[in-house]
């Protein structure tokens, strides 16, 4: 059995057949400004101690940022905040628009969120042509009632609601 290099643009369609929830990770530049970046790659790891991961490209004007400060935010974004994402997707864009407040752990965090876990840097490991940023947990803010998810899947955004009040869950 010949088994070949896998190429790029076919692993990027597979990829894009699995629907992820969509995120935004913000901290602070040296200067006191708000970077961030948007990132479908995250996931729960751990309970004890909780932890999170991310795996922003190698490429990211945030990653420095966060290397940095040692110190995050994740939110998970809302139904109806699909120009949250494309906006923080864009290298180099202009964030003055966006609302935001600082956190009492010293984070800028975007307002609207599904919900919000606030990171310090436990690990950073090596991805490929990205990093695998793993966070230990220090706040989480989970708006009542539960908002709607924006997921993405198969390159576009969509709205997944949240269920009606008095669903079982």
């Amino acid at each position: 059995m010949d088994i070949s290099p896998i190429d790029g643009a076919l692993f990027r369609r597979a990829m894009a057949s699995f629907a992820s929830g969509v995120t935004v990770v913000t901290t602070f530049t040296e200067d006191g400004t708000v970077a961030g970046l948007t990132a479908s790659a995250f996931s729960s790891l751990s309970l004890d101690p909780p932890l999170v991961l991310v795996c922003p490209a190698l490429t990211s004007r945030t990653l420095p940022h966060i290397l940095a400060r040692r110190q995050f935010a994740i939110h998970i974004l809302a139904d109806g905040q699909s120009g949250l994402a494309t906006t923080f997707a864009r290298s180099g864009a202009d964030l003055s628009g966006i609302g935001w407040t600082r956190s009492l752990l010293g984070n800028p965090l975007l307002e609207g969120a599904a919900c919000i876990i606030e990171c310090s840097l436990w690990a950073n490991h090596d991805g490929g042509d990205h990093a695998i940023l793993v966070g230990q947990v220090q706040a989480i803010d989970l708006p009542e009632p539960a908002a709607g998810t924006l997921l993405y899947h198969r390159g576009a955004l969509t709205d997944l609601p949240a269920p009606a009040l008095g669903a079982d869950r």
